[in-house]
């Protein structure tokens, strides 16, 4: 594993550990073992700064390389900056985190484990090459964005803006997913820099212009374009700490990042330019304008968020336009410096702005402008980092924001020199939007200063006297607010060391070999035409924001009208009433006719799919001679079965049932498959006990009440299911599109694999990722059922008045059985069983048996004392949470998946060996032996925690 890798994983490693050690210090705050991560993975980012001045680095882990997915890191100049934002502003989040969350009364230990979760899935984000392996760490950000927004869950807006972040969000990443697929389609990778040299093939394409709109959309909604933007606002009732991070420096700048590394596949098709321009443009006038109208501090940040975002995803896309031939000379360059370096300095200032609005709101305890004033005199020290942060984000010098605000101005001039036909027109007055967006960014910063600063201090507003806050809460903002005046004054600190090798991973084939990009920033040009705009722009701005203080806009009810959140809100109102509608109609609560549902699509899927195919070789299948003994099974399962419709009694029922599958584990017998029959029998063993554990819950009806017309009904559709499934059987027995992979597995489970049991090594080994897949849907299938009796448990309790939130002990029926011959049989039986199935766990790999076997026959034994002496014996002989022991076979499973990452070999490979032990003499050991202990503990917990949760429910 490189040192790339263990950057993205640090995070998400120390995530796991924090809630097991976090608890246990609470003499100290939880951060300051969190802070450590983003400092040493701040420093570890500036030490490649010299090696990323003049080349790339590249880290490869196979993951799974059969289908070309591979973790496969890239370390350009476009991630460098994105990870030396990542992890500086976390580290200082972090630290103004502890001095900003109570933790006597906050949960820091979840606060911090999502934070990091989240540093970990950007820092994926930026470093993966693969898109695949993007695709699932953007998603793990919507998800992690979503845990700390709705960190005060308690609150209703903290839980409305985090639905709407992470369903924005997650749309936008599905879309994505499909352009990945689509640019897999067309280029046979999913790595970026293998698809560079198919530029021609690619634009040549038709597929290339869905892919486009897709990914785009995945960038929009995800860095808050209009009309996606609708987001960022409401995600502004997570904690500030919360907002610093996610809405300056890191989240919002995922979709950027995106645009910037696609733009060399994307950027000779026009369609890309325009929309990314126009997108971008739209987004900074509206987010501009919408910031003014604001009366909380954060809400006005949000949109003044927006309003940027949107400047740099403009320049984005006009940086892009030098591969469509519609600029010149340097003029895509410029742009895209220009979009660089005020995504340096928008984080700068608008992380010490966010924390600056934390600061008043933790000292006022509001953030309405209607209520605060005149903190200037009381808060001195926060006033000076507010006005360097407003005065950055206005364009005013000697700020860095100035510097990237006349580039800004340079680019949107230049657009006039287009070869647009038709079009324009529309460049001339582009210059005029951006600059009236830069006069409402001017006026709602300056508002923002003066508003909360300036004037009288109403303390009859106030709730408490406010005061200047403490040097840890001022120290991380005031390093920022360093930062923009040390960048302002020295740009060319950023331009060699940052800002030219992003540029040059932006535009990779724009250079040749030895090239560079020369991005030389400074003050003063003379007295140019940006020159007299900024001037432009603080007149009218000055002006509007005196108008503002005269007519006290501050206090007035702004209109809204019809706007695109009233739209997601009333569609999202109606695609829940129209759900619950259809829903209705067939969600009856009658599980046969769910039943009915599913085996009717199925015989109309499938049957439809059959009779369609062609000739699927039925007639080419060769029977082998069936034996008397298969004969007699065969006939003694069908006669079961069709018994089963006739009998009038449930428990006859379910044990003619049970005998249908105890034959089907004779056939295995007959078939010489030892595995799948002890499967099978122990299988229906426990089948048979849950069915008698839920027997009571059944309705209360004659099995036979069914009219006629129904019956016939059932009849017709397990006929036709049967038929189907036959059909299926057959053709699939007759026909082979390819040669059978039996062989494959025959001939190398002992070298490959190194087990004799070739079932066991097919569980384990070949298909072991498909293994854990499935007992981890069986562990959230028995937490669902768990959880589902609780809450049934929960409400019976409330209807009985007992206490709300506490749910007293409940007593578990008495099943055990009066048979004294079965209790004494059972003392000694149940230790038989258990040391079998011991035996079959440790013996799997090379014998009939395994984990999965193991633990069946583990929980028969179990099932069979708490038959013989009650549910309640198997607690008081083991004491254990089956919950956590399905947890610890999980994590068991997964670690030993990726250890595998530690040999810089795929996922869940596993090696063997012999050894010589004491005693044991030679001795075969296998690493598969590892994940089946996983499995083995994940199928005990998972059958336990189902049986004692259903026997656990009793009527009240």
């Amino acid at each position: 594993m490189s040192w790339l890798h263990s950057a993205i994983l640090l995070p998400l490693a120390w995530a796991g550990l924090l809630p097991f050690i976090g608890g246990r210090l609470r003499a100290f705050h939880t951060g300051w073992i969190v802070l450590p991560i983003p400092v040493l993975l701040f420093i570890y980012f500036c030490m490649q700064l010299p090696l990323i001045g003049t080349q790339s680095v590249m880290e490869s882990m196979a993951w799974m390389p059969s289908i070309g997915l591979d973790f496969t890191v890239y370390l350009d100049g476009l991630s460098l900056l994105f990870a030396l934002l990542i992890s500086g502003i976390g580290g200082l989040v972090v630290l103004y985190s502890i001095f900003y969350l109570d933790k006597s009364k906050e949960a820091i230990v979840s606060f911090y484990t999502y934070l990091l979760i989240f540093m970990g899935a950007m820092l994926g984000v930026v470093l993966s090459d693969n898109l695949i392996v993007l695709y699932g760490f953007w998603e793990l950000t919507s998800i992690s964005s979503f845990l700390l927004i709705a960190f005060w869950h308690h609150r209703d807006r903290s839980q409305y803006g985090a639905q709407k972040s992470m369903l924005i969000t997650v749309f936008g990443g599905l879309a994505m997913l499909a352009g990945i697929i689509l640019l897999y389609v067309m280029t046979g990778t999913f790595s970026v820099r293998e698809m560079l040299p198919q530029l021609s093939q690619l634009a040549a394409d038709p597929l290339i212009v869905p892919a486009l709109v897709l990914i785009l959309l995945g960038a929009f909604t995800k860095s808050a374009q209009f009309p996606f933007h609708i987001w960022l606002p409401d995600a502004m009732e997570a904690p500030t700490p919360v907002s610093a991070y996610l809405h300056s420096a890191t989240m919002v700048k995922a979709g950027l990042y995106l645009v910037a590394r696609m733009t060399p596949v994307f950027a000779m098709q026009a369609q890309w330019f325009w929309l990314v321009t126009g997108i971008g443009l739209v987004t900074l006038t509206y987010g501009s304008f919408q910031a003014i109208k604001q009366k909380d501090l954060k809400a006005m940040l949000a949109y003044s968020t927006i309003s940027q975002l949107g400047l740099i995803m403009c320049l984005l896309g006009l940086g892009s336009a030098y591969y469509t031939g519609e600029a010149g000379g340097e003029f895509y360059a410029k742009a895209t410096a220009a979009a660089l370096f005020h995504l340096l300095n928008h984080a700068m200032f608008k992380g010490a702005l966010f924390m600056v609005v934390g600061i008043v709101d933790h000292e006022t305890k509001t953030r309405d402008l209607r209520k605060l004033g005149g903190l200037m005199a009381v808060m001195p020290v926060t006033f000076t980092l507010a006005l360097i942060g407003a005065g950055s984000m206005a364009g005013l010098p000697p700020f860095n924001g100035f510097l990237s605000k006349e580039m800004f101005f340079t680019a949107m001039l230049q657009i006039r020199q287009f070869e647009l036909g038709h079009l324009t027109v529309w460049g001339g007055l582009v210059p005029v939007v951006a600059w009236i967006a830069s006069v409402f960014t001017f006026a709602y910063s300056m508002v923002l200063v003066v508003r909360t600063f300036g004037g009288k201090l109403q303390k009859d507003q106030l709730d408490v006297q406010p005061h200047e806050a403490s040097v840890g809460l001022l120290f991380s903002p005031l390093i920022l607010a360093s930062l923009v005046i040390l960048t302002g004054v020295f740009p060319n600190l950023l331009g060699p060391s940052l800002v030219e090798p992003a540029m040059a991973a932006i535009h990779p084939l724009l250079l040749a070999d030895g090239e560079r990009f020369d991005v030389h920033l400074q003050f003063w040009h003379g007295w140019t035409t940006e020159l007299f705009m900024t001037i432009g722009v603080v007149a009218v701005g000055t002006g509007i924001v005196l108008l503002y203080r005269r007519l006290q806009l501050h206090n007035k009810t702004w209109s809204d009208g019809l706007n695109v959140n009233q739209l997601y809100d009333g569609g999202l109102r109606s695609l829940d009433r129209f759900s619950r509608q259809l829903t209705d109609r067939y969600m009856t609560g009658s599980i046969r006719r769910y039943l009915v549902y599913i085996f009717v699509f199925f015989i109309a899927a499938l049957g439809i799919t059959l009779l369609t195919a062609g000739d699927i070789g039925w007639t080419d299948m060769e029977l082998a001679p069936a034996s008397v003994y298969e004969t007699v099974v065969v006939l003694v399962m069908a006669a079961s079965a069709l018994t089963v419709p006739w009998i009038r009694n449930r428990i006859a029922a379910i044990l003619v049932t049970g005998a249908v599958g105890y034959m089907v584990t004779m056939l295995f017998v007959l078939y010489r498959a030892p595995d799948l029959a002890l499967t099978q029998m122990i299988v229906e063993t426990v089948s048979v006990a849950l069915f008698l554990l839920c027997f009571r819950y059944l309705p209360k009806d004659n099995l036979q009440g069914n009219p006629p017309r129904r019956r016939w009904l059932h009849a017709a559709i397990a006929a036709g299911a049967g038929i189907v499934m036959t059909a299926i059987v057959i053709g699939a027995s007759g026909s082979r599109a390819f040669e059978s992979i039996s062989s494959f597995f025959v001939n190398e489970s002992y070298r490959l694999g190194g087990g004799k049991n070739m079932v066991n090594v097919i569980l384990v080994d070949f298909r072991g990722f498909d293994t854990l897949l499935e007992i981890t849907v069986l562990g959230i299938a028995s937490l669902g059922i768990y959880s589902m009796i609780r809450l049934r448990l929960a409400e019976r309790t409330g209807q009985g008045g007992a206490k709300e939130g506490r749910l007293p002990p409940v007593g578990i029926p008495d099943y055990r059985s009066n048979d004294v011959i079965l209790k004494t049989v059972s003392k000694v039986v149940v230790f038989i069983i258990v040391a079998f199935s011991l035996y079959l766990f440790l013996a799997g790999h090379n014998n009939p048996g395994g984990g999965f076997i193991g633990a069946l026959m583990t929980s028969a034994a179990l099932v069979l004392l708490a038959i013989a002496f009650g549910l309640d014996v198997i607690r008081k002989v083991l004491p254990i949470q089956f919950r956590l022991l399905t947890t610890a076979g999980l994590l068991i499973a997964v670690l030993t998946g990726v250890g595998s990452f530690l040999f810089d070999v795929p996922f869940l490979s596993h090696t063997f060996d012999h050894f010589d032990l004491p005693l044991l003499g030679d001795t075969e050991l296998a690493t598969a032996v590892l994940f089946d202990l996983g499995v083995y503990l994940s199928v005990v917990g998972v059958t336990m925690t189902i049986i004692l949760t259903i026997g656990k429910e009793e009527d009240r």
